[in-house]
Protein backbone atom coordinates (compact mmCIF):
# COMPACT_ATOMS: atom_id res chain seq x y z
CA UNK A 1 0.00 0.00 0.00
CA UNK A 2 1.47 3.34 -1.05
CA UNK A 3 2.24 5.92 1.62
CA UNK A 4 2.49 9.68 1.09
CA UNK A 5 6.18 9.71 0.07
CA UNK A 6 5.73 6.78 -2.31
CA UNK A 7 2.70 8.43 -3.88
CA UNK A 8 4.63 11.68 -4.38
CA UNK A 9 7.47 9.81 -6.08
CA UNK A 10 4.95 7.98 -8.24
CA UNK A 11 3.32 11.24 -9.31
CA UNK A 12 6.70 12.67 -10.26
CA UNK A 13 7.45 9.63 -12.39
CA UNK A 14 4.03 9.91 -14.01
CA UNK A 15 4.65 13.59 -14.75
CA UNK A 16 8.01 12.75 -16.32
CA UNK A 17 6.45 10.04 -18.46
CA UNK A 18 3.65 12.39 -19.48
CA UNK A 19 6.20 15.00 -20.56
CA UNK A 20 8.07 12.39 -22.61
CA UNK A 21 4.86 11.37 -24.36
CA UNK A 22 3.93 15.00 -24.93
CA UNK A 23 7.32 15.66 -26.52
CA UNK A 24 6.59 12.81 -28.95
CA UNK A 25 2.92 13.37 -29.75
CA UNK A 26 2.48 17.13 -29.27
CA UNK A 27 5.96 18.61 -29.76
CA UNK A 28 4.76 21.80 -31.42
CA UNK A 29 1.83 22.63 -29.15
CA UNK A 30 2.03 26.40 -28.47
CA UNK A 31 2.58 27.09 -24.78
CA UNK A 32 -0.15 29.72 -24.90
CA UNK A 33 -2.64 26.86 -25.50
CA UNK A 34 -1.58 25.03 -22.34
CA UNK A 35 -2.35 25.51 -18.66
CA UNK A 36 0.05 24.82 -15.81
CA UNK A 37 -0.53 25.76 -12.19
CA UNK A 38 3.07 26.93 -11.72
CA UNK A 39 2.89 29.41 -14.59
CA UNK A 40 -0.80 30.28 -14.93
CA UNK A 41 -2.92 32.29 -12.54
CA UNK A 42 -6.29 31.29 -11.15
CA UNK A 43 -5.93 27.89 -9.53
CA UNK A 44 -6.80 26.11 -6.30
CA UNK A 45 -5.94 22.73 -4.82
CA UNK A 46 -8.51 19.97 -5.29
CA UNK A 47 -8.72 16.47 -3.79
CA UNK A 48 -7.99 13.83 -6.43
CA UNK A 49 -10.97 11.81 -5.23
CA UNK A 50 -13.40 14.65 -5.99
CA UNK A 51 -14.78 12.99 -9.19
CA UNK A 52 -15.72 9.89 -7.19
CA UNK A 53 -17.26 12.09 -4.49
CA UNK A 54 -19.35 13.88 -7.12
CA UNK A 55 -20.58 10.57 -8.49
CA UNK A 56 -21.49 9.29 -5.03
CA UNK A 57 -23.37 12.52 -4.30
CA UNK A 58 -25.32 12.31 -7.55
CA UNK A 59 -26.36 8.74 -6.71
CA UNK A 60 -27.75 9.96 -3.39
CA UNK A 61 -29.47 13.02 -4.89
CA UNK A 62 -31.18 11.51 -7.93
CA UNK A 63 -33.44 14.03 -9.61
CA UNK A 64 -31.56 16.84 -7.86
CA UNK A 65 -27.88 15.98 -8.49
CA UNK A 66 -25.60 18.03 -6.24
CA UNK A 67 -22.16 16.79 -7.27
CA UNK A 68 -21.43 19.75 -9.53
CA UNK A 69 -22.52 22.13 -6.79
CA UNK A 70 -19.78 20.71 -4.57
CA UNK A 71 -17.23 21.04 -7.37
CA UNK A 72 -18.10 24.73 -7.75
CA UNK A 73 -17.48 25.28 -4.03
CA UNK A 74 -14.02 23.73 -4.28
CA UNK A 75 -13.28 25.68 -7.48
CA UNK A 76 -14.23 28.92 -5.71
CA UNK A 77 -12.27 28.17 -2.54
CA UNK A 78 -9.30 30.49 -1.88
CA UNK A 79 -7.01 27.44 -1.64
CA UNK A 80 -8.50 27.04 1.84
CA UNK A 81 -11.23 24.84 3.31
CA UNK A 82 -13.43 27.80 4.33
CA UNK A 83 -15.48 29.46 1.61
CA UNK A 84 -17.30 32.73 2.31
CA UNK A 85 -20.30 33.22 0.06
CA UNK A 86 -21.05 36.91 -0.35
CA UNK A 87 -23.34 36.47 -3.37
CA UNK A 88 -25.31 33.19 -3.57
CA UNK A 89 -26.44 34.03 -7.11
CA UNK A 90 -22.85 33.79 -8.34
CA UNK A 91 -22.50 30.27 -6.95
CA UNK A 92 -25.96 29.30 -8.22
CA UNK A 93 -25.14 30.40 -11.76
CA UNK A 94 -21.78 28.64 -11.78
CA UNK A 95 -23.53 25.47 -10.61
CA UNK A 96 -25.77 25.73 -13.67
CA UNK A 97 -28.96 27.14 -12.17
CA UNK A 98 -30.72 30.00 -13.94
CA UNK A 99 -33.97 31.86 -13.70
CA UNK A 100 -35.96 33.29 -10.81
CA UNK A 101 -35.55 30.15 -8.70
CA UNK A 102 -31.82 29.73 -9.31
CA UNK A 103 -30.78 30.56 -5.75
CA UNK A 104 -33.58 28.47 -4.23
CA UNK A 105 -32.50 25.49 -6.34
CA UNK A 106 -28.88 26.01 -5.32
CA UNK A 107 -29.85 26.17 -1.64
CA UNK A 108 -31.66 22.83 -1.92
CA UNK A 109 -28.48 21.28 -3.33
CA UNK A 110 -26.45 22.85 -0.53
CA UNK A 111 -28.77 21.31 2.06
CA UNK A 112 -28.22 17.91 0.45
CA UNK A 113 -24.45 18.37 0.60
CA UNK A 114 -24.73 19.27 4.26
CA UNK A 115 -26.94 16.25 4.99
CA UNK A 116 -24.37 14.00 3.31
CA UNK A 117 -21.55 15.60 5.37
CA UNK A 118 -19.59 17.06 2.43
CA UNK A 119 -19.94 20.55 3.89
CA UNK A 120 -20.70 22.25 7.20
CA UNK A 121 -22.32 25.68 7.23
CA UNK A 122 -22.95 28.72 9.38
CA UNK A 123 -25.31 31.62 8.61
CA UNK A 124 -24.11 35.14 7.91
CA UNK A 125 -25.05 38.33 6.05
CA UNK A 126 -25.89 36.51 2.81
CA UNK A 127 -28.08 33.91 4.49
CA UNK A 128 -27.95 30.32 5.69
CA UNK A 129 -24.86 29.39 3.68
CA UNK A 130 -22.63 32.42 4.18
CA UNK A 131 -19.79 30.39 5.71
CA UNK A 132 -19.10 26.98 4.22
CA UNK A 133 -16.54 24.53 5.57
CA UNK A 134 -15.39 22.01 2.96
CA UNK A 135 -15.19 18.57 4.55
CA UNK A 136 -12.48 16.20 3.34
CA UNK A 137 -14.36 14.19 0.68
CA UNK A 138 -12.43 11.06 1.70
CA UNK A 139 -13.96 11.33 5.17
CA UNK A 140 -17.42 12.04 3.74
CA UNK A 141 -17.22 9.04 1.41
CA UNK A 142 -16.12 6.74 4.23
CA UNK A 143 -19.04 8.04 6.28
CA UNK A 144 -21.43 7.28 3.41
CA UNK A 145 -20.10 3.74 3.30
CA UNK A 146 -20.43 3.30 7.07
CA UNK A 147 -24.04 4.49 6.75
CA UNK A 148 -24.76 1.92 4.03
CA UNK A 149 -25.19 4.61 1.36
CA UNK A 150 -22.32 3.72 -1.00
CA UNK A 151 -22.43 0.79 -3.40
CA UNK A 152 -19.74 -1.87 -3.39
CA UNK A 153 -18.45 -1.06 -6.88
CA UNK A 154 -18.08 2.66 -6.27
CA UNK A 155 -16.54 2.11 -2.84
CA UNK A 156 -14.03 -0.34 -4.30
CA UNK A 157 -12.96 2.28 -6.86
CA UNK A 158 -12.67 4.83 -4.08
CA UNK A 159 -10.40 2.57 -2.02
CA UNK A 160 -8.27 1.87 -5.08
CA UNK A 161 -7.93 5.59 -5.71
CA UNK A 162 -7.02 6.64 -2.15
CA UNK A 163 -4.47 3.84 -2.05
CA UNK A 164 -3.04 4.93 -5.40
CA UNK A 165 -2.58 8.53 -4.26
CA UNK A 166 -1.20 7.58 -0.84
CA UNK A 167 -4.24 8.80 1.12
CA UNK A 168 -5.41 5.52 2.67
CA UNK A 169 -3.96 6.70 5.97
CA UNK A 170 -6.80 9.24 6.11
CA UNK A 171 -9.32 6.39 6.01
CA UNK A 172 -7.52 4.57 8.81
CA UNK A 173 -7.39 7.80 10.84
CA UNK A 174 -11.12 8.51 10.56
CA UNK A 175 -11.96 4.91 11.46
CA UNK A 176 -9.83 5.21 14.59
CA UNK A 177 -11.46 8.55 15.39
CA UNK A 178 -14.93 7.02 15.19
CA UNK A 179 -13.86 4.06 17.32
CA UNK A 180 -12.55 6.42 19.98
CA UNK A 181 -15.78 8.42 19.92
CA UNK A 182 -17.84 5.24 20.28
CA UNK A 183 -15.69 3.98 23.14
CA UNK A 184 -15.96 7.34 24.94
CA UNK A 185 -19.75 7.38 24.55
CA UNK A 186 -20.01 3.82 25.83
CA UNK A 187 -17.84 4.67 28.83
CA UNK A 188 -20.08 7.60 29.70
CA UNK A 189 -23.22 5.47 29.41
CA UNK A 190 -21.70 2.68 31.52
CA UNK A 191 -20.55 4.96 34.33
CA UNK A 192 -22.69 4.86 37.50
CA UNK A 193 -24.69 7.99 38.23
CA UNK A 194 -23.11 10.44 40.68
CA UNK A 195 -24.33 10.24 44.29
CA UNK A 196 -27.26 12.41 45.21
CA UNK A 197 -26.36 15.58 47.10
CA UNK A 198 -27.12 15.58 50.84
CA UNK A 199 -30.47 17.05 51.82
CA UNK A 200 -30.48 20.65 52.99
CA UNK A 201 -30.40 21.18 56.76
CA UNK A 202 -33.79 21.19 58.42
CA UNK A 203 -35.10 24.37 59.91
CA UNK A 204 -35.63 22.39 63.11
CA UNK A 205 -31.92 21.60 63.42
CA UNK A 206 -30.15 23.32 66.36
CA UNK A 207 -28.03 26.27 65.39
CA UNK A 208 -24.28 25.85 65.51
CA UNK A 209 -21.92 28.31 67.08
Amino acid sequence: MANGKQATAKRMKMAERAQQQMDIHFPNAPRVFLWHRKTNDGYTTLPRTLPIAMQAIDVQTKGQPAGHTLFCLWARSPDHILVTIENPMTFACEAGFVGERAVDTWRKRMKKLRELFFIATKPGPSGEFHYVLLINPNVALERLRASGLMQDGLYARFLDRVTDIGAFGEIEAIREHWKAETAAAQAINAAPPPPAPPPPPSSDSPATT
